[in-house]
């Protein structure tokens, strides 16, 4: 119950956040915002301060914003207040504010996850974190806390620069130059790199780090937290933008994906992460953000970008799309989308049901051997 109640308000802090982006945007550029409502109807409580009906609804998930004249087919009592009288530019901004802001979310939930974390620091050589069982590394005496020198007689002080040296030689002999703990002399090991390794290790089966855990003083434990936040934002907004074009040129190739996840899946997930810790939490409300921020700027009808799009077609050929052609794709899409989720989810219930929730985890990690 208690794994329920955080997943849904993860959401709706999700929800609230993109809508409360829709709401500022709306207020600045003189949209008049009928109602900024919290959850569902049917409605419990509300009030009306300025323009704007503040409403606390039965359902407690996401919110939700009414802005005036937003539909052609809506009854117009304020015309110079109205969304579809306002400019171009303004309608974009408001479209795209929900985006925005959810990205922001991410980029705030990365920074207090490294404020109180820590941030990672580089520190000039490899150390070896773990050794996978009955690897090369294993077997030619590698242990954790060990420092790689070089590979192959070249000096690595970095991760990137170890893959790729190890990489190169695949399912060759590799010449590796260590450092014991508490040892100054190095030594060196050869080891045989594999070239089809396992799922989720690599040629020599070692895990490494070139980086330690730093703790900035406490006053610069904000300014740190944002930078390293905005970059892991970026990160993950890149990996799920790749993530999309992988799945769109597989379905062009007829190669249905098998590893996407809907609500129940997101449930599942957040529930594991849970029992982690806050940190985590947070964290993974920082993932879910920039996933749904991305999500919502896709040109599709019935998403931001595709009300966005709208508004470009308009700009390049000089007047607004037919609102009944603009409505039955919105509605078409929405079909289409709805049917999709729901597609998704029976297929996630049934995966639960045969694999559990850890099997079920697994699969979308693509470690399952079903």
């Amino acid at each position: 119950m208690t794994s329920f109640l955080i997943f849904i308000i993860i959401l709706s802090i999700l929800i609230l956040a993109h809508e409360l982006g829709h709401f500022i945007a709306a207020r600045r550029s003189g949209v008049w915002v009928e109602e900024f409502g919290f959850g569902i109807p049917p409605r419990i409580f509300g009030k009306k301060i300025g323009e704007t009906f503040y409403s606390i609804n039965l359902l407690p998930f996401g919110g939700f914003v009414k802005l005036h004249g937003e539909s052609a087919r809506d009854k117009i009592e304020k015309p110079e207040k109205a969304f579809l009288n306002k400019s171009k530019k303004s309608r974009a901004l408001i479209v795209t504010a929900g985006v925005i802001m959810n990205f922001l979310l991410a980029i705030l939930a990365f920074s207090l996850v490294y404020s109180f974390s820590g941030i990672p620091r580089k520190v000039g050589y490899i150390e070896v974190l773990d050794v996978n069982k009955d690897s090369p590394a294993q077997k030619a005496g590698l242990t954790p806390k060990d420092i790689v020198r070089s590979v192959d007689y070249k000096k690595v002080s970095t991760s990137k620069e170890f893959i790729k040296r190890v990489e190169e030689k695949k399912g060759r002999e590799v010449r590796l130059e260590i450092q014991k703990p508490k040892s100054q002399a190095t030594l060196p090991i050869f080891l045989s790199s594999r070239e089809n390794p396992p799922e989720g290790e690599g040629p020599l089966g070692v895990i490494i780090s070139d980086s330690e855990i730093y703790f900035p003083p406490l006053w610069q434990r904000p300014i740190f937290g944002i930078y390293f936040g905005l970059k892991e934002a970026l990160f993950w907004g890149s990996m799920i933008i790749l993530g999309f074009i992988k799945i769109i040129s597989g379905l062009f190739l007829g190669i249905v994906p098998k590893d996407i996840a809907g609500p129940v899946g997101l449930y599942a997930i957040t529930s594991e992460v849970y029992k982690v810790g806050i940190l985590p939490l947070i964290n993974w409300l920082g993932i879910i953000s920039v996933n749904l921020a991305i999500l919502n700027i896709l040109p599709i009808p019935a998403f931001d970008g595709g009300h966005l799009l709208f508004i470009i077609i308009e700009k390049i050929i000089g007047r607004k799309v037919l609102p009944k052609v603009e409505a039955w794709l919105h509605a078409a899409s929405l079909t289409i989308l709805v049917f999709l989720l729901l597609a998704i989810t029976i297929k996630e219930l049934k995966l639960i049901n045969s694999l559990g929730i850890t099997g079920y985890l697994d699969f979308l990690s693509g470690l399952s051997s079903k």
